[in-house]
Parts: structure tokens; C-alpha cells; sequence
């Protein structure tokens, strides 16, 4: 009977898959909503505007049987300035590099930007996903004409229903993803879920807050950077942000009235980043101008965008 267990987990060991898949689709679909619900941790930011994401975010999930590493990608999108042309570089090569590909979409009719997409993917002759977010928004009967609209633009290795915000779907997907990867070793610990380092997810957090809290244009315009990173003695940790954005006017609706929205929106960030680090944080944040630095190499560059 002993013997018996141990050749049970031997093969187990030989059978263990692992490989990366990405998160494709146009801006706004849930792409990073479904990364933080299949993690059940918040690592990717999400708010109600398109092309929030805006660098390639990797999620680790690990289980007895397989590691998937996901990866995050901008929304694929026809780029107006050099930081979009960036994005999409980005959103590119993460596909040409994975396993598998899951194409995200809303549960309409195929828009332009959806086709443009498949257009992109359709030579890739990787195992490709259509999956189906929001489901939950709809009704059934109309499900199926759907996946048939979608089938005659391509012929999808799977496709699968879910609702990334209510978690519906999310076993089955995992489950299938499983079948389609290779064997291949563990890359990451356990224990790990994604490779970003903390200074640049309290960035993103910073950001993701004044995305929230402001309207129209100001939200693209706007990048943040840690610029100094001080642990004290007594556990507590000091943060300086920048908050770079491209317009004069743009730093007065940042700022608000007094400095008042400025403040809230350094307690909304500071409160997610305490959470984050397991620490109380001193924030800082300063907002400077740095006329249209989505168009400047040296200023992306700076910025981690390459």
C-alpha cells in the first residue's frame, strides 16, 4: 500500500503542466478584474475607464497539478501617441510569446476593435479562447447567436462564458487552460502571485485613485512615480510620489480647491497601500508638469516603458 502512494505522486510529479497565457481584448472588458478574481488578490488596478492598464501585468496561479502564469496586456487599441504605440508593442509581443491566448470580450455584437484584434491573433496559430465576460448582464437566449458571430469571424479553440466580476466561470476556465498546456516545471514559488515589485504597485494604486476621482482627459494625461522609498526604525514607511501630468490646468483639477482633492485622494490611496505593505505609510504626493510626456522617449523611458 505504501508503495502503491509513492508511485501515485511520482506520477503526479511527471504530469505537472505549466505555461503562460495572456489576457487579451480591447480596453475596458474586464481583462484586469478577471486577473484579480482568478488570483483572489488585487494586483492589477481597475477602474471604469478604458486603457487603464497600461504596462504587461504578471499573475501567478499555482496548484497541485499546474502553475498558470497569466499576463495582464493593455487593451489593444489603434495608438495616438508614442506611450499607446508603446502599449500596443506590448500587448503584441505577449501574445506572439504564450501558450495559449484568451481573447475577452463584452457580450455584444463583434465591434471593430474586436475584429481588428482577431485580425492580429488569427496567424498566431496558438490554442486561442474566446471568452465571454459580463454574461451576467444578459440574458441567455442571446447567448448563442453570439458565440456564432464570433465563430464565423473564428474558428476558437474554446469558448467560455463567464463574469469576471461575480467570479461565474472562473473553475471551468482554469480547468480547461489546464488541459491545453504543456508539462513543464514550477518558474515561480508557491507562495508567489505576481513578479511586480511593491514600489511600483503603490504607483499604480496612486493612480488608479486619481482615475476615479477625475473626468475627460485628465486621467490619460496623468502618470505617478515613486521618487523616494524611506523604512524607519519603527516599521512605518515614508513615500514621495510624483504625479506627473501634461497641462497647467491639469494640476489645479488634480490639487482641487484648497488642496482638497489632492488629500482625498491620498487617504483612498494611502488606506489600499497600508493594506498592501501590512504597515502604517506617510504619503507624499506632488503634482509637477511635464508638458505632453506620453509623446517623450526620455520621459517614458524613465517611467518604465520601453
Amino acid at each position: 500500500m505504501l508503495g502503491r502512494k509513492v508511485k501515485i505522486q511520482i506520477m503526479k510529479s511527471e504530469r505537472f503542466k505549466s505555461g503562460y497565457v495572456s489576457i487579451s481584448g480591447k480596453p475596458n472588458v474586464g481583462k484586469s478584474t478577471l486577473l484579480n478574481t482568478i488570483l483572489g488578490q488585487k494586483i492589477s488596478i481597475v477602474t471604469p475607464k478604458p486603457q487603464t492598464t497600461r504596462n504587461r501585468i504578471l499573475g501567478i496561479k499555482t496548484t497541485k497539478d499546474a502553475q498558470i502564469i497569466f499576463i495582464d496586456t493593455p487593451g489593444i487599441h489603434r495608438p495616438k501617441h508614442m506611450l499607446g504605440q508603446l502599449m500596443m508593442k506590448s500587448a503584441k509581443e505577449a501574445v506572439r510569446e504564450v501558450d495559449i491566448i484568451l481573447l475577452l470580450v463584452e457580450p455584444t455584437e463583434p465591434s471593430q476593435e474586436d475584429i481588428f484584434i482577431i485580425e492580429n491573433i488569427i496567424n498566431l496559430k496558438k490554442p486561442t479562447f474566446l471568452i465571454i465576460n459580463k454574461v451576467d448582464t444578459i440574458k441567455k437566449p442571446y447567448l448563442l447567436p453570439l458565440i456564432e458571430k464570433y465563430n464565423s469571424l473564428f474558428q476558437f479553440t474554446e469558448i467560455i462564458p463567464i463574469s469576471a466580476l461575480e467570479g461565474d466561470g472562473i473553475d471551468v476556465l482554469l480547468e480547461t487552460i489546464v488541459k491545453y498546456l504543456p508539462e513543464g516545471p514550477k518558474y515561480y514559488p508557491d507562495d508567489l502571485i505576481t513578479d511586480q515589485l511593491e514600489r511600483f504597485m503603490v504607483s499604480e494604486i496612486i493612480r488608479e485613485k486619481i482615475m476615479q476621482s477625475t473626468e475627460e482627459e485628465v486621467p490619460y494625461s496623468v502618470a505617478t512615480e515613486v521618487v523616494d522609498w524611506q523604512e524607519r526604525e519603527d516599521g512605518t514607511i515614508f513615500i514621495k510620489t510624483n504625479i506627473y501630468v501634461e497641462r497647467e490646468g491639469q494640476k489645479g483639477i488634480i490639487i482641487g480647491k484648497g488642496g482638497e482633492k489632492l488629500k482625498a485622494i491620498g487617504i483612498k490611496a494611502r488606506v489600499e497601500i497600508e493594506r498592501l505593505l501590512d504597515t502604517k505609510v506617510f504619503l507624499e504626493l506632488w503634482v509637477k508638469l511635464k508638458k505632453d510626456w506620453r509623446s517623450n522617449e526620455k520621459m517614458l523611458k524613465r517611467l518604465g516603458f520601453k
